[in-house]
């Protein structure tokens, strides 16, 4: 993605998109990295041609990563967050440090694939053995980029090793876990400069000897929340895509029983400020139905079956969008079916009632998350902004409005992007401030209002159904 940013404009335009194919190598899920990596340096030749590029910043998903040699060589592709390996790796990170203790230090939420439990699940392999470095997938391709090494603090801090209260890496969790201090690298902060361009790179693709790359908020979440247009501080936010995270910003972490018990995270944003938020499964049970749909020959075109789907009868069915069984790839309608028959109603007849399924249950876990990390915070919303991917669906979006009976302000789709080249605008003193960041955003960007209707009571029974009342 191409931004160009003044003083009254930001606009952001695709430079070149390529697929990301997880792949099942010996038995285990990998990324292909190297697949990645090669569409980032076409993407940037694209990029180099449409003019003049101040700089560079790369965002990415969270937990996994890859793992460098003395030589700085990649040893092996980076397992996906998805891989089974790390499906009994709890346990043994909670014979070193209870699981009580683990989120005192982190305030992170208990996901089986977090960094922590996948190098557990790595333990007494060559691989690990043989490493000297660790990096997060953007640290990765930063690396790549510039040669440099460093750990960016927003993503850093997914890993379930980094201490909430001194924002470093946790030498005594380190300690207890087995793990090398010298694995992981110095942090850096969203904004600083990170490299310049290795003269490999600027040949491949076309751009300027020197051009910088700055670090942004490397986790994608981070980015995109740091672009939502809110112009006071009573908001949520649903950051909305292949999962959902659902929370607050906050000056400060919270981290006490209740909100473990909760399974709220507390992640690094921007200036200091935390992500209080709950992930949720998200519009990966919608996309990994649509793909099943499509295997076998079924309509996939989301657009009539969104409409065939709003018209279908409410709370016909529901699930858990959190149920482990939902997080692996495969058949999604057939897990679906299944856990309807288990909870003893009745499976979704067709395509569009498996359709409102989903999304009722998906703004039913937004209504949840929401509430909780409000009476968890001690904050009052009175606005809820949706960004992503999940903002261009009006059914999603008038579903949460519905369940949460608060306004939802949709937009912007490309939040993760635009808060992105924001960070790099406002280190090259483009935007004053995040307040100046989120303004820009809410003048520039297509927003658009769903205010709610319906039940809540109606809303707080079908919750209570699957235990997210």
């Amino acid at each position: 993605m191409v931004g160009r940013v003044g003083p009254a404009h930001l606009d952001l335009s695709e430079a070149h998109r390529f697929p990301n194919r997880p792949v099942l190598a010996g038995g285990s899920l990998h990324w292909d990295v190297l697949g990645l990596y090669q569409g980032v340096l076409d993407g940037l030749r694209e990029a180099a041609r449409s003019g003049g590029v101040t700089s560079v910043g790369v965002d990415s998903w969270a937990v996994d990563y890859g793992l460098l040699d003395a030589d700085g060589r990649l040893l092996g592709n980076p397992h996906h967050y998805r891989d089974s390996r790390t499906q009994d790796a709890a346990p043994r990170v909670w014979d070193a440090v209870p699981a009580k203790e683990l989120y005192r230090v982190t305030g992170l939420q208990h996901l089986p694939f977090n960094t922590v439990f996948q190098l557990a699940a790595a333990r007494g392999s060559a691989q690990l053995a043989a490493a000297r470095t660790l990096l997060l997938i953007p640290d990765l391709l930063v690396h790549w980029l510039t040669g440099t090494v460093g750990a960016e603090l927003t993503n850093a801090s997914t890993t379930a090793l980094l201490d909430a209260a001194t924002g470093d890496w946790s030498g005594d969790l380190l300690g207890r876990l087995g793990l090398d201090p010298e694995l992981f690298p110095p942090l850096r902060q969203p904004g600083e400069v990170a490299g310049e361009l290795l003269p490999a790179v600027t040949r491949e693709t076309g751009l300027a000897e020197g051009t910088p790359v700055v670090t942004v908020a490397s986790h994608d979440t981070a980015s995109a929340v740091a672009a939502i247009p809110a112009d006071r501080p009573g908001f949520g936010y649903v950051s909305c895509g292949t999962w959902s995270l659902a929370g607050l910003e906050l000056d400060q972490p919270v981290i006490t029983e209740a909100s473990r018990a909760a399974n709220f995270t507390n992640e690094r944003g921007i200036d200091g400020t935390f992500r209080f938020l709950r992930n949720i499964m998200g519009l990966w049970l919608l996309s990994e139905t649509l793909r099943t749909w499509a295997a076998e020959g079924l309509p996939t075109d989301l657009a009539p079956l969104l409409a065939r789907a709003a018209d279908a009868p409410p709370f016909a069915a529901l699930v858990d969008p959190d149920a482990p069984e939902f997080l692996a790839p495969g058949d999604m309608p057939a897990r679906i079916a299944a856990y309807c028959e288990r909870t003893g109603q009745r499976v979704p007849a067709d395509q569009a009632a498996m359709v409102r399924c989903i999304l009722e249950s998906l703004a039913l876990a937004h209504r949840a998350a929401l509430r909780t990390a409000a009476e968890l915070s001690g904050r009052d919303l009175d606005v809820v902004h949706l960004v992503g991917g999940g903002s261009r669906n009006d059914l999603l979006c008038q579903l949460t409005a519905d369940a949460l009976g608060l306004p939802v302000v949709a937009g912007p789709t490309e939040a993760t992007a635009l808060g992105n080249v924001l960070v790099q605008a406002r280190a090259h003193g483009l935007v004053a401030d995040r307040t100046a960041m989120r303004r820009l955003v809410a003048d520039t960007q297509h927003l658009r209002q769903f205010r709610p209707s319906g039940d809540p009571n109606a809303w707080a029974a079908a919750g209570a159904r699957i235990g997210l009342g």
